[in-house]
């Protein structure tokens, strides 16, 4: 832990908020981790998509969602993320945010499980690495990645599952479905077998 990654989370203003609604006290003594656990870097190796957050120098915010094949958020070290920023829709505000202001945020939220995690850090895009962009493109996908981005991480904390509904994903619930549908016609085929049996 680095002393003082709390004050990555609450800004003077936020921490003014806490007192005057009196929760205060209950993150004081807390600071929050600023290195990659085993649990945390298995979590990101499960997504399959998240949030990245950027903003210009003036303070203008914005969110963009990242999606790939499990993996393709990758863990470099117990500090560092980075992925393979695929080709999109070619506005390039994530480029431009990062190129004049590097704090960056990742939200990634498992609905299936219901969990979200919040990770505060600093990006910025690597265009000229080519080892570092092949490195980070997932195998057999067809989407073209025109740059790496590269978040150092600064402090994360763990939501409460609290108002996160429960969803599946399409191919989960299809596996799901499929198990069912053999299970029923094993179970058709022995009720015949047995109706047959007693004629």
């Amino acid at each position: 832990m680095t002393s003082g990654s709390g004050d990555v989370l609450f800004s003077p203003s936020v921490k003014s908020v806490q007192i005057r609604r009196g929760s205060r006290a209950r993150f004081e003594a807390n600071d929050w981790p600023s290195q990659i656990s085993p649990e945390l870097a298995e979590f990101i190796a499960a997504q399959t998509s998240f949030f990245l957050s950027t903003a210009s120098a003036q303070g203008q915010p914005y969110i963009q969602h990242r999606g790939g094949p499990p993996g393709f958020l990758r863990v470099l070290d117990d500090e560092t993320l980075a992925f393979a920023d695929f080709r999109g829709n070619r506005q390039f505000i994530t480029l431009g945010n990062l190129a004049e202001n590097p704090k960056a945020f990742l939200f990634l939220i498992d609905y299936a499980q219901r969990r979200r995690i919040k990770l505060w850090g600093e990006a910025r895009a690597v265009e000229d690495d080519p080892a570092l962009l092949e490195s980070l493109r997932p195998a057999d996908y067809k989407a073209i990645p025109e740059q790496a981005i590269v978040f150092r991480l600064k402090a994360w904390d763990v939501n409460c599952q609290q108002h996160i509904p429960q969803r599946f994903e399409a191919k989960d619930v299809a596996a799901a479905l499929a198990v069912r549908d053999r299970r029923i016609a094993a179970l058709e085929e022995e009720v015949a077998r047995l109706t047959l049996g007693q004629k």
